[in-house]
């Protein structure tokens, strides 16, 4: 395994981590996530080029695309909860008093 591949490895584990165990702030989760995509986005891109794949993956520009969505559907919903609940603290948010 090179310098590279551990690095993107150990990105995306630490992003993961960092969703399981901190999990006070919607916006802590939002970023978590956001770095889990990057760092997935950063490898495939890098990957045909590490294959030497003469072809042009469109994996990634896809990926990237629903990243964006991701990003902006979870900013309407920071938005609309704290707007509704007062702050963006995960535990005033109960999916059985909606």
């Amino acid at each position: 395994m090179t310098l590279l591949h551990l690095s993107f490895y150990s990105a995306f584990t630490l992003s993961g981590l960092g969703l399981a165990f901190h999990r006070t702030h919607f916006i802590s989760a939002l970023l978590c996530l956001e770095s889990m995509m990057l760092s997935l986005y950063i490898s495939l891109s890098i990957w045909p080029i590490q294959t030497q794949t003469p072809t042009f993956s469109l994996i990634p520009v896809l990926m990237l695309a629903f990243s964006a969505c991701e990003a902006g559907a979870g900013l309407a919903m920071l938005v609309a909860s704290t707007r509704t609940h007062g702050s963006d603290h995960l535990h005033n948010l109960n999916l059985l008093q909606c």
